[in-house]
Formats: C-alpha cells, structure tokens, sequence
C-alpha cells in the first residue's frame, strides 16, 4: 500500500480522528479562568503585544472582570481593531490602546513616561509581546533585534514602571517564556550581536531563558514590597509566532497545531491564572507551566550568581544604571 492510498485508509482516518479528540482533551488541563471568581474594578493592567493571539485574550479576560485595560502594541490599526473588538465583546470602555516598539528603546521609554503621566496605579504588567524567527539584525540601539524585543525592552519597561507598581501593591508582573528556554544558553555578547548562532530558533530559546533568569532576579529584589514577578511557559499555542518563517514551515505549523496545540485562549490561561489567582498571593520567583503547575527552569535559570550578573548587563545596555 503506497502511502496515499494510507492516507485514504480507513483505520488511519479513525486513528488520526481518536489521536486529534485526546490531544484536544489533553491541552485542556489544568486551571480554568472560568472559575476564578476574582474581580477586577478599580484595577488597572498592562498587556504587552495584545493586539492579537495570547496577549488579546489575556486583555478580553481582564476587561471581562472590570479592569482598566491598556493595550501595549506596536501596529496602531491593528491596537485599535483589539481595543474595539474587546470593548464590543466585554461593554467595558475603560480599554485602550498606548503605542510601543519593545525593540527600540527610546519607544519604550515614550511609552513609560507617558503611563507615568496618565495612570496613577498599576496592579498588572504582562510582558507578553515577543518575536521568533526575525532576521538578525541590529537596531540603532546598538543591540540584537530579537533579543532587543523579547528581553532588553521589556526588562526596561519592567523596571521604569516598578515605582508605580510598588505604590500600587499587592501587584504582580508576569513575563511569558517557553519551555524552549531548557534549550537556551546564556553569552552576553549575544545581546548585540557578536558570537551569535543565527539559527532563529536558538536566539529565540535564549531570549526565553533570560526572560526566567532576569524575572527571578527581580523577584528577589522585590521582596517585601508587595510586588511579585513570576514567569510562564504558555504551552504550544497555534498564533502568529511563526510568520517570520518561510512559508512551508508556517503551513506545517498550522496544520498541525490545528489538532495538537493549543488555542490562543487555551495559551492564555498560565498567564491569567498568576495575575489574578488568589492562590497566588504572595508567590514570587517563580516559573509555571502550560497548566499552570510550579515547575523548575532549567539549571541556569537557578543560578543566583548568574542572575545578578545577567540583571546588571541588561541594566547597562539599557541604561538602567
């Protein structure tokens, strides 16, 4: 039997049918934000890249809630469309869309300024936004596009709002990282360029394990303020993180996330469940998987001595210090 005709086979049709129905009931596990009865009104969070996938659905779920809204986005019409979309869907009005290129610092620090300026409380900040699979490249900040997005910008954004989150506690900051991270190694010059694989799955995998190293250092240094900062592996979610990609990979990607991965709301839940969890007070310096358990990060990413020393780099070269 040729393999078209396998394709036809009935057996295979079954087998592929029951394998797509137990994989859908397996990305199911684990915490559901349907549960969670905790309100939001009066509250105000920040959702990084919520224009689209995981970051729109974490945004839809707070405005549900109450919350004050502020989409963080770079694309204006696409922001817009999400801000319309999530005030017709929740009649929350109390959304709204701020401009932010993470790759650039300077945006970032328009942007944090003008938070500083409008809001006179944060409760929330999800970093959220990232990229995979961009051309390497090097912005005029001097620093590696993908590692400038996915961890530079918002370790900046991070540390310019902490002020207002510290006078907003109890608050919480939730960085999204992959389980790739495990696949991530740690080399300082990456940050701008120099000694870099360009294989783009592996500068992604690096920029998710310093998001872990970096979000636990700050967490060490937050003790006692009421604010916490934890990280999360969202799962393999079916989004746009793949665009960047030749078109045969994204097609791939797709057709198999279309029965093995998981939805943007599904991927949204790890996220949702450490901003607002009740269980969750107090809990800081931490990494959560997909269904929302505490696992450990990879070794590096439990490095003490590491992690000060990857903060005070990224302070440097984004001129924290």
């Amino acid at each position: 039997m040729s393999w078209l005709d396998a394709l036809g086979h009935p057996l295979w049709a079954v087998s592929t049918a029951l394998l797509a129905i137990v994989a859908r009931m397996q990305r199911r596990r684990g915490w559901d934000p349907r549960s969670c009865t905790v309100q939001l009104k009066g509250k105000t969070a920040i959702v990084t890249g919520a224009n689209t996938g995981i970051g729109k659905c974490i945004a839809l779920d707070f405005a549900h809630r109450g919350a004050r809204v502020i989409l963080a986005c770079r694309s204006e019409s696409r922001g817009t469309a999400a801000v319309e979309e999530i005030k017709k869907k929740t009649g929350n009005n109390d959304v709204h869309l701020r401009l932010v290129d993470l790759s650039s610092l300077e945006s970032v620090r328009e942007f944090a300024k003008r938070i500083l300026e409008e809001e006179k409380a944060l409760h929330i900040l999800v970093n959220n936004a990232g990229v995979s699979g961009l051309p390497s490249e090097i912005t005029k900040d001097g620093l590696e596009i993908s590692f400038a997005t996915n961890h530079l910008g918002p370790f900046l954004l991070t540390n310019l709002l902490l002020d207002l989150m510290r006078s907003s506690a109890p608050s919480r900051i939730v960085t999204l990282s992959s389980v790739t991270h495990k696949k991530g190694t740690v080399d300082f010059s990456h940050f701008r360029g120099e000694n870099l694989n360009l294989n783009k799955h592996s500068i992604y995998c690096n920029t998710k394990l310093h998001n872990i190293i970096c979000t636990n250092e700050l967490a060490c240094r937050l003790q006692g303020t009421g604010v916490t900062a934890n990280s999360v592996h969202p799962g393999v979610v079916l989004t746009e993180v793949m665009r960047h990609y030749p078109c045969v990979f994204r097609c791939l990607f797709i057709i198999i996330g279309f029965f093995f991965f998981k939805s943007p709301e599904e991927g949204a839940v790890s996220s949702i469940y450490c901003a607002l969890a009740e269980e969750m007070e107090g809990i800081t310096g931490k990494y959560f998987d997909s269904d929302c358990s505490l696992t450990l990060p990879a070794p590096l990413a439990r490095d003490p001595a590491l992690a000060v020393k990857d903060f005070e780099i990224s302070e440097r070269l984004t001129s924290m210090l």
